[in-house]
């Protein structure tokens, strides 16, 4: 498939990922179709994409009419059968594998045969996803970073069986909504992910020895090491959830005793302290400073 026969997407999934998959993509030019089981995460989509895409109008960096004319490219559903006319869909569904397998399984009886399917997985295998399809060919993954209107980065990875011609294609589609790739193997949790990731897990670490508190662990690296976010707080945004998700897919993916999730994290996510989105995490954000937990 050209690049030139990609001219409308379908995203399942409306959660802070998907929702600013569907921002950048119908920014871009494109017809978006937004998924989701729940109509009440579509409708939060849906005020999210309008309020981040008013934040770019105050910045001057987007108009009034692109704002207006974006949002009404995006139409979303509560079934995949809104997927039928799409020629590209990327799915953003929670890090869990057997979630996935289960929406490519309902999805892919719906696509066109040129239609390509992609994962925004951060870490699950390309191939073996791929697999699950009726078009491993035709399946690559795409990982956006959050938030996706604002970070440049698409990590774009084959699967064993992905064709070239598709993977050039996702590669200018990339390009088109304004991203820089970057190409990554398929191993555990690529390259972003598998640099950041322990480093997140190493701070809870310090957190759960008692060598720091939050605070001054989250200082530390903002002051020591230049990071704009520290560490924790990073966590928080990414959801710990998340967090955790990824660093089991490395500690069983790669069986080195390095990337053992930390036991805070564990606890953490087994009390749904699972950061911003829950109100809680390392920080409580009941207030209009967020405190920290710990």
């Amino acid at each position: 498939m050209a690049i030139e026969d990609i001219r409308k997407i379908g995203v399942i999934g409306a959660g802070q990922m998907g929702n600013g998959i569907a921002h950048v993509c119908a920014l871009a030019g494109y017809e978006v179709a937004l998924m989701d089981v729940a109509q009440a995460s579509l409708d939060r989509a849906r005020k999210t994409v309008e309020k981040n895409l008013q934040r770019q109008v105050s910045r001057e960096r987007i108009t009034e009419d692109e704002m207006t004319a974006a949002l009404n490219r995006i139409v979303p559903s509560t079934s995949t059968d809104a997927a039928g006319d799409c020629d590209f869909v990327i799915e953003s569904a929670t890090e869990d594998e057997s979630v996935k397998r289960k929406i490519f399984e309902e999805v892919c009886p719906k696509l066109s045969e040129n239609a390509i399917l992609a994962t925004n997985t951060s870490s699950i295998s390309i191939t073996r996803l791929g697999a699950s399809t009726d078009r491993p060919g035709r399946f690559l993954g795409m990982h956006f970073m959050n938030p996706v209107p604002v970070m440049e980065l698409v990590e774009l990875i084959r699967g064993l069986a992905t064709e070239e011609e598709v993977f050039n294609s996702v590669r200018e589609l990339a390009a088109r909504l304004g991203k820089t790739v970057a190409v990554s193997e398929d191993f555990p949790a690529f390259m972003v992910n598998r640099i950041l990731l322990p480093m997140i897990n190493e701070a809870v670490y310090v957190l759960y020895e008692g060598v720091g508190n939050v605070k001054s662990i989250d200082t530390a690296m903002k002051l020591g090491a230049n990071h704009p976010m520290g560490p924790l707080e990073l966590a928080d945004f990414i959801g710990l959830d998340t967090c955790l998700a990824v660093m089991q897919v490395l500690y069983e993916g790669l069986a080195d005793s390095k990337y053992r999730p930390c036991p805070l994290l564990v606890k953490y996510v087994e009390a749904g302290w699972l950061g911003r989105k829950k109100g809680r995490g390392f920080y409580d954000y009941s207030t209009d400073v967020p405190v920290p937990t710990r």
